[in-house]
């Protein structure tokens, strides 16, 4: 079968990680898979080895509009700047596509939604990683291109109610993220986490706790500070901030290094915490942490963090909402709390810091769950199974 993987972002976060998964999975099972990414980045870099790869770069202006963070009014204020830019791009896609000639269009991203569904030419699939109806000029574009797709591909039971309520007659088929589980495993080099952060060596002994996340804001790292300022100095507890500011909608939406650095100083953490910026060798980040922390402050849509985490068989805590709150059971492969609850989230850190048993145990269940729940063949087969639908139906 002939796929063409189309993504907004050019950057390596969540979702463009599960779609390099995607890409060399099908390619290994004899598909002739290609990649159209919106933006170049390290994705177009990784997915050029696997093999075709094209930029075809979104207007300046379309790349750069983003809602998180942004009034619905100054998004609506923005669209007619980027709607002659915009119908041009969906030419030249629909040029593409057509020269391509795939039977199934695999859109990762809403900017890539909406484009490849106003192009036409094959049978679209939406990739669903986020939250639609939390972006109200998103969800009315998606809303009005649901009938030129073929359905959708929700990350996680909650993303697909979401999804529900954009547009009612889509189909939705509910297939969790996967790990690959051989990469994201106990075993194997680990990642200098003190040496990344500009921190002296740990003493022995110290347990090291690491949010592992892109610097989006809803990915809590003000609460993740703010929690470990409530455990006292004495406690051999170590916290890094391990990723970076990864997506073009810039200050809109994201966190800035300054600003975290700021937050440290003033929180008494300086010397406790170290921001080690974007690490590519992420299975050598988790067998550096003891402790893997997830700490978005909404609905997470699925939390591969913390997917890859308890493949690595490494303690992780979440906090519980949306899917996130579907892959994990508290106290059997990890310890929730409430978004946003730092103090919460200081004592979870704090029992697992003390209490070594406890978090061997919550390690190694996470590990077996791991197995069970995030297998990539599992995924493949599932996607697999969809496009067969699509193309017979």
């Amino acid at each position: 079968m002939r796929i063409l993987q189309v993504s907004s972002s050019g950057a390596l976060g969540g979702a463009e990680r599960i779609l390099l998964d995607l890409a060399s999975g099908l390619r290994a099972r004899g598909h002739d898979v290609a990649l159209i990414s919106g933006e170049d980045g390290p994705l177009l870099e990784r997915a050029s080895a696997l093999g075709r790869a094209t930029l075809l770069p979104f207007p300046r202006r379309f790349a750069t509009l983003g809602e998180s963070g942004r009034n619905r009014a100054a998004v609506l204020a923005s669209l007619p700047l980027v709607a002659a830019p915009v119908a041009g791009y969906i030419a030249r896609f629909r040029r593409a596509v057509r020269d391509w000639a795939p039977e199934i269009v695999h859109t990762h991203g809403m900017k890539a939604h909406v484009v490849a569904s106003c192009a036409g030419g094959a049978q679209v699939v939406w990739h669903v990683h986020d939250y639609a109806s939390s972006r109200a000029v998103s969800a009315r574009l998606l809303g009005m291109c649901a009938s030129r797709a073929a359905g959708a591909i929700a990350i996680s039971e909650s993303v697909a109610r979401d999804m529900a309520t954009v547009s009612a007659r889509l189909r939705c088929w509910t297939i969790p993220n996967a790990v690959d589980l051989r990469r994201f495993a106990p075993e194997g080099p680990s990642v200098d986490l003190d040496a990344a952060a500009g921190l002296p060596p740990a003493s022995p002994g110290t347990v090291r706790v690491g949010l592992v996340a892109t610097y989006a804001w809803w990915k809590g790292h003000d609460v993740f500070l703010h929690a470990l300022a409530r455990i006292a100095p004495s406690v051999p507890v170590r916290g890094y901030i391990v990723g970076g500011p990864v997506y073009r909608t810039g200050a809109q939406s994201q966190v800035d290094p300054p600003t975290l650095r700021a937050s440290i100083e003033a929180l008494g953490l300086s010397g406790r915490v170290g921001l080690t910026g974007f690490v590519e060798d992420v299975p050598g980040v988790m067998r550096a942490l003891d402790i893997v922390v997830h700490a978005s402050t909404e609905p997470e849509p699925f939390g591969l963090t913390i997917a890859e985490g308890m493949a690595s068989g490494r303690a992780v805590i979440v906090s519980a909402a949306g899917g996130a709150a579907e892959i994990v059971q508290d106290g059997v492969d990890a310890l929730t709390c409430v978004p946003g609850d730092d103090e919460a989230m200081a004592a979870r850190i704090e029992t697992l810091t003390r209490d070594a048993a406890l978090r061997h145990r919550l390690a190694a269940a996470a590990r077996c769950s791991a197995r069970e729940r995030f297998d990539r063949d599992r995924m493949l087969g599932s996607v697999e199974a969809v496009y067969r639908q699509i193309v017979m139906s």
